[in-house]
């Protein structure tokens, strides 16, 4: 018995030392924080750009960003791949962004609700409540459209949306914004009174793919996709004229333009800057000659003669910074950031979660009649899909960022640390607690220097648990403009970028091995070596 208080005793002195340790190391990286919003707050104004998860809307987002950095009037951040317009909106209303590119079908139908066509005043009349505006037509229509491989449209002799009445069997692969879209597939279905089942969701980036390998017969598609230069794609006519007019805009906050006069300023430059050819041509460059959106957008500019003669040319990349090789994409300019954004999602949600995860354990394995339900809410909480949970928490908290995407995330790294903790507590022998109790050790005493560190091990294996499973749920924290290696994988999927991706992929799963590695390594440290080859057996046996 002498020798497990003597382990406990050595375990517990770590423990808090431990804690210490990582109180104030997250002290550190708060003060920082602070630090930095209150340097951005005493400087310049802010200009907040974001963008969608398509390739068009991440060169729109970066060709206003650099065309608002020429300026110099605000400190300009890009939040690109946000995801899908209920995002951008959420984030826009809430101030979390000041613009963003979009389109005047989606503005009339999905956040206006509205049936009839409306020219850009009627918008803004509808929008102006909201505190929003929109203006600023760039210059070409990217209206939706159904698509079909040419060998099987010229066989079965489909010509119109109208001829898939004529052929239930046809497969449809859409995307998943269209399939619920007011201005996508069920009015599209009710218009056309297509017979086709519910279609199968695919990702934009993917669906060229899913056509070719003939896994989908019809898919949806952009009149200004890069694909349909290249591929053997025929545009099914729309005869009925279902979908709208869907002209490039920008859509911001109403009090942009006296917030920021000049930036406002030199955005009206872009009015009708951009035809239908350009950005068919801008989209090819990104996802066919795998070019980056950052230099095709500053080619753009300084190929653009009116943008250039109005002093926004933007300084070319060096060949060096713009070279396509791996490693340039991999340890890029963004890569530190990135790291940076990844780990503090990972080390703030698992700090909350290890405060909260073990005294929860704790109530488990003391009081049973708690047991139940807290483990039953834990696990039930795990099978919400990691995406939905993340959005889930944007109208909770009116917000989009790193907050909602902390609070999912600390949701999810519960259920290790509360099973560890449950299990690690009443694996442990009866005989030692009735030993302490004769003793007289009170209750709180056996918990902190007797049973919280015999069950240590069990502990800080549900620790290092979540911690691995939160490395790699934060990288979905960027489709709510949270940022982390997330930002890669959602843009090379958005652009069939592959090299992106994994430039993704790649240093989220480096960082999961240097976390499971930290961990064993704490393991050691931490836990005294008589516990960590049988330490029940140990002490039921009794050995001094």
């Amino acid at each position: 018995m002498r020798s497990v208080l003597k382990c406990a005793r050595f375990c517990a002195v770590r423990g808090w030392a431990l804690a210490c340790l990582a109180l104030f190391a997250m002290a550190i990286l708060s003060q920082h924080a602070v630090a930095q919003i209150s340097d951005h707050v005493a400087t310049r104004p802010t200009l907040t750009v974001g963008s969608k998860r398509f390739t068009e809307s991440y060169i729109l987002g970066e060709v206003i960003a650099n065309v608002a950095r020429q300026v110099g009037e605000a400190r300009v951040v890009l939040r690109p791949g946000l995801g899908n317009t209920g995002i951008l909106i959420s984030a826009l209303k809430s101030g979390e962004i000041d613009i963003y590119p979009e389109y005047t079908g989606t503005i009339v139908r999905e956040i206006l609700h509205s049936q009839a066509a409306l020219n850009i005043n009627e918008m803004n009349q509808l929008l102006a409540p909201m505190g929003l505006a929109a203006s600023v037509a760039l210059g070409f229509n990217n209206t939706y459209a159904l698509a079909m491989r040419e060998d099987l449209a010229e066989q079965l002799r489909i010509e119109s949306i109208s001829d898939l009445k004529k052929h239930p069997e046809l497969r449809l692969g859409l995307t998943q914004e269209f399939i619920g879209r007011q201005d996508g597939w069920p009015g599209l279905q009710a218009t056309y009174a297509l017979p086709q089942q519910r279609p199968r969701g695919i990702d934009h980036g993917l669906i060229y793919g899913a056509i070719q390998a003939k896994q989908v017969d019809v898919m949806d598609a952009y009149t200004t996709d890069a694909m349909l230069l290249h591929e053997p794609i025929r545009i099914l006519r729309d005869d009925l004229g279902y979908f709208p007019s869907y002209d490039a805009v920008l859509l911001y906050r109403a009090d942009l333009s006296g917030r920021l006069p000049l930036t406002w300023s030199a955005l009206g430059k872009l009015t009708q800057a951009i035809s239908v050819r350009d950005m068919i041509h801008m989209n090819s460059q990104a996802e066919q000659g795998k070019i980056g959106v950052e230099q095709v957008a500053r080619d753009f500019i300084n190929n653009q003669g009116s943008l250039r003669a109005s002093g926004l040319a933007v300084a070319v990349a060096s060949s060096a910074s713009s070279s396509r090789n791996f490693l340039n994409i991999l340890f890029g300019s963004d890569f530190w950031r990135l790291t940076r954004e990844h780990v503090l999602l990972v080390l703030v949600s698992l700090g909350i979660s290890i405060v909260l995860g073990i005294p929860l354990g704790v109530m488990a394995s003391r009081f049973s009649a708690t047991r139940h339900f807290v483990l039953g809410l834990i696990s039930a909480i795990h099978t919400i899909p990691s995406l939905a949970l993340f959005a889930l928490f944007i109208p909770l908290l009116g917000m989009i960022g790193v907050v909602p995407a902390i609070c999912a995330l600390v949701l999810y790294g519960l259920l290790p640390i509360v099973r560890n903790t449950y299990s690690g507590l009443s694996d442990i022998p009866a005989e030692i607690n009735e030993s302490a109790a004769v003793l007289g050790l009170g209750g709180m005493y056996r918990l902190f220097h007797i049973e919280l560190p015999l069950a240590a091990r069990s502990i800080l294996s549900g620790i290092k648990t979540s911690a691995i499973i939160n490395v790699g749920t934060a990288t979905i924290a960027a489709f709510i403009g949270a940022g982390g290696f997330g930002e890669r994988i959602a843009q090379g999927l958005a652009l069939n970028d592959h090299a992106m991706l994994l430039a993704g992929a790649i240093p989220a799963a480096a960082l999961a091995l240097l976390v499971h590695g930290v961990f064993e390594y704490l393991e050691v440290w931490l836990v005294p070596a008589g516990l960590t080859a049988d330490p029940h057996r140990q002490a039921a046996t009794g050995r001094s």
